[in-house]
């Protein structure tokens, strides 16, 4: 018997699947998020946070934003994995108040202090870690746990930024292990989505080349990935961190090359996909370059990882899945279009910033994020908001 989509529900069409309000709440603050950093960035504007303001930014990017788009990600890809029923209604209701109630934790601070910042913050990663586990372990989907991974080490990587920041001032060890959490999500998830995305649009719409079926490479690829990225974080100035990290780089650019990318022109949903996961090869390459190379700045490889590969993946991601899922067809309108064009520009200016000393490009880079996260909004706001078309 087919497994039924839904429990009957009655609740608002926003609560009833875990892509709607994450990715509509996630898209919002990262627009905002960003609009509150550049003045921050200028010395015009200060947050009651007891983090420095660029710690509040790597923050609020890796243990705000990602992971309410994460979150809905994986609420949404769940049920499809294991055949249960999705989380929806008021356990998603809390869900949601957590995720905001750690943002406003972590804005105030100053006020609450670090002890309430920190445990408040750090509940929703451990919540939804919790919950996709049960979901995944009831489902006897025993292949997909790895996902948890990355997640948990996402969680672990937050509560040291808490810890590190209270005890030296400053993030460091933290900082780094979230940002490879990160990409090794990216890696993992991408690294399933991707080429199953592009061999289905190429059999119904260009014959020919195929993307190459996951083997022995991918799973090398990942694990030199996770090696590098762990000794970069341990060690981020040290020369076997740079090979590694360079070895790695190589790896995951012939990855990319194996999924038939340049095949993709014609398909903007798929042709973006591929443009986001470049990110991952240029960051581990620029990283490992920063190491070698005085002139090549580290922030570089961070901001192709952040602004690049956790930017353009995640919006790439949101709105396949906003279409796929509210009954749209899997098109790139105009809009659309434009939206991944901003933040394929943001991410460019932001890694050009790290080699140019002008703050123009940060400026321009930033509205460039924003436009792109509001163009989500405007363009799939609705979707998100009311019921599924049938």
């Amino acid at each position: 018997m087919a497994i039924p989509r839904l429990r009957r529900y009655s609740g608002p069409a926003f609560l009833s699947y875990g892509f709607r309000p994450f990715f509509f709440l996630g898209s919002l603050y990262a627009a905002l998020s960003i609009l509150l950093w550049l003045p921050m960035y200028a010395g015009e504007l200060q947050t009651h946070s007891l983090f420095v303001p660029v710690d509040w930014h790597i923050h609020e990017m890796l243990f705000g934003y990602l992971p309410a788009i994460v979150t809905g990600f994986l609420l949404t890809a769940i049920p499809n994995w294991t055949g249960r029923l999705p989380v929806q209604g008021l356990p998603l209701l809390a869900l949601v108040v957590l995720w905001l109630a750690g943002r406003a934790a972590v804005f105030f601070s100053a006020d609450i202090g670090w002890e309430a910042a920190a445990v408040i913050d750090g509940s929703f990663l451990l919540a939804v870690a919790a919950a996709a586990a049960r979901e995944i372990v009831a489902g006897r989907n025993w292949r997909n746990l790895k996902v948890l991974l990355p997640l948990v080490v996402l969680a672990s990587a937050n509560g040291a930024f808490h810890i590190e920041a209270h005890v030296l001032g400053m993030s460091d060890i933290s900082r780094r292990l979230g940002m490879a959490a990160a990409i090794l999500l990216i890696s993992l998830i991408g690294g399933r989505i991707i080429p199953s995305f592009t061999r289905n649009w190429l059999v119904r719409e260009n014959p020919g080349r195929l993307p190459a079926p996951f083997d022995r490479f991918d799973i090398a690829s990942i694990a030199i990935s996770t090696v590098a990225l762990g000794a970069w974080t341990i060690a981020p100035d040290n020369s076997a961190s740079g090979l590694l990290m360079a070895v790695a780089a190589i790896a995951q650019a012939s990855r990319l090359s194996r999924w038939a990318g340049e095949r993709t022109l014609r398909d903007p949903l798929i042709l973006i996909l591929h443009l986001a996961y470049a990110f991952v090869p240029v960051g581990l390459a620029l990283v490992s370059a920063s190491i070698f190379l005085p002139a090549i700045p580290v922030a570089a490889g961070l901001h192709a990882f952040g602004a690049g590969a956790v930017g353009s993946m995640t919006i790439a991601v949101m709105t396949r899945a906003t279409l796929g899922h509210t009954g749209r067809l899997l098109r790139a309108g105009r809009q659309t279009i434009i939206i991944f064009a901003a933040i394929l520009i943001a991410a460019s200016l932001r890694i050009v910033a790290a080699f140019v000393p002008y703050d123009g490009i940060v400026e321009v880079a930033g509205v460039a994020w924003a436009m792109a996260y509001a163009g989500f909004l405007l363009t799939h706001g609705v979707a998100l908001t009311t019921a599924k078309r049938r």
